[in-house]
């Protein structure tokens, strides 16, 4: 007879007891935390072997398993003294370094709320509340993005695998309309697909591609202007020259300069041709929720699918993508799964049916949480805010000499320090001194500074004190 331990309700009453305490120390070390983003260095202040030290020990570097088990509370102290230490303060209002937006108190509540929830949201019937909060929050993201509110929807990972999604949606489409069922046969003998990319697109489009089975190095790149908005005049040329199945992927906030490409010409452009038509928008589509920047993406309701993040600059945590699409059947018919053991309502929505994952957490809930806690007027001060902030460092480093090589239209700040050396150098500088972290790149062969404003918490003083530190870090570099 099978062995068993009876966990009587005296034990289980004591496990639940030791979780709620164990909790609450998260809890203290979380506000902990918090109070100290503002005051602590952005930077991380242990090296990578001060931290295997300090998590793993002589065991870890001798490649031993720990044998015995380890006090959950002495656990949790531990990680949460290597956090504060070791982690970089990306959350924190003085981060510039990538687009990366922190995480909305209510949407940061929302996300524990989740963890202790422990839904698999993949089906209605596990879990009717994602489901149902998976509907809403849908209806109000095509609202905030200027959407049409037919499109269909899905929570991944984030802009890559919303990407994917797209971009796997757009490949049956096409080849369907070419009489042949990709899902089915593969690609072995499938028509070739003509797809079309701007010379700045992001990595995460050759990405989704190469994983699709499309190639990266397959498309046809289309010359960018002065800012990396894909031309529509080079595109329509493009397009003249093939026939047959064809992806157009456009993008809304290059990683640079946030620039958009002109969507309504390229929109134009992808209809004549019966092309199905991306856009990447992981940061710029927000740019939509703004009265005073909705302009720039205008032409992304005529999308095809559109990709964005929600943890960039509607400032949930991680990890949070978004895919719409206007072709619901070929949205679906890319992303299906079929188990005998799934029974489908016929009434209520399946979350996985419109993404790659089947197991996985309630993304949707921490969305809905910033949404109704900020309101479209909420998003849209935030939005304007970070802008604001982005165009006041830009007029700062320019009055004090430096070259500010963009545009500012939306959140993106490029500097150069005179020589590429020099511009490395104040980088690197301002990164150890730790007042606020900015990373570099290189853009159109000038190497800068990159400047991303994308947090919720930054304020006026946090940008100052930045600019102050940068001007200092530039000095240093320079004389």
């Amino acid at each position: 007879m099978e062995n068993r331990v009876a966990l009587t309700p005296c034990i289980v009453s004591g496990m639940h007891e030791n979780t709620s305490a164990l909790l609450s120390t998260v809890q203290r070390h979380a506000a902990e935390w918090f109070s100290a983003l503002g005051s602590r260095p952005v930077r991380a202040t242990l090296t990578a072997d001060q931290l295997r030290q300090q998590l793993g020990g002589p065991l870890l570097d001798e490649g031993h398993l720990p044998l015995e088990g380890m006090d959950p509370e002495a656990l949790t102290h531990l990680l949460a003294t290597a956090g504060m230490q070791g982690a970089v303060a990306s959350a924190g209002p003085r981060y510039f370094g990538f687009v990366v937006g922190g995480s909305l108190p209510a949407a940061l509540a929302a996300d524990w709320l989740v963890s202790t929830w422990d839904q698999n949201c993949g089906i209605y019937v596990l879990s009717p509340l994602v489901s149902v909060i998976e509907q809403i929050t849908g209806s109000w993201l095509c609202e905030l993005a200027g959407l049409p509110p037919t499109m269909s929807f899905g929570y991944v990972t984030g802009c890559q695998m919303a990407n994917f999604t797209s971009l796997a949606a757009a490949r049956h489409r096409v080849l369907a309309n070419a009489a042949w069922d990709v899902e089915a046969n593969g690609l072995f003998g499938a028509p070739p697909i003509h797809v079309v990319i701007g010379e700045e697109a992001h990595y995460t489009i050759s990405m989704a591609l190469r994983l699709l089975g499309l190639g990266a190095n397959r498309v046809h790149k289309i010359p960018t202007d002065s800012q990396g908005r894909m031309r529509a005049d080079a595109l329509a040329g493009n397009l003249r020259t093939h026939q047959g199945p064809c992806i157009v992927c456009a993008q809304a906030g290059n990683v640079n300069t946030g620039a958009v490409d002109p969507l309504l010409e390229i929109a134009a452009l992808a209809k004549e041709r019966g092309a199905w038509l991306h856009v990447d928008g992981a940061f710029g589509l927000w740019a939509a929720a703004s009265p005073a920047h909705a302009h720039l993406v205008s032409g992304v309701e005529l999308a095809d699918s559109v990709a964005t993040d929600a943890h960039k600059w509607l400032n949930v945590p991680y990890d949070s993508g978004i895919v719409f699409c206007a072709d619901e059947l070929a949205h679906r018919s890319a992303m299906s799964l079929a188990a005998a053991y799934i029974v489908a309502t016929g009434t209520e929505r399946d979350p996985h049916e419109f993404v790659p994952e089947e197991s996985r957490r309630a993304r949707a809930v921490p969305v809905y949480a910033a949404i109704r806690s900020l309101g479209r007027q909420g998003i849209a001060e935030m939005v304007e805010r970070n802008c604001r902030q982005a165009g006041r460092f830009a007029e700062s480093l320019r009055a004090a000499g430096h070259q500010v090589l963009n545009e500012v239209v939306l959140n993106q700040v490029l500097v150069s320090f005179g020589t590429p050396e020099q511009t490395r150098s104040t980088i690197a500088a301002i990164q150890q001194d730790g007042t606020c972290w900015c990373g570099g790149t290189v853009w159109q062969n000038q190497t800068a500074m990159r400047i991303s404003v994308s947090n919720w918490s930054t304020t006026g003083a946090d940008v100052d004190q930045s600019i102050a530190a940068i001007l200092r870090a530039a000095k240093q570099s320079t004389s």
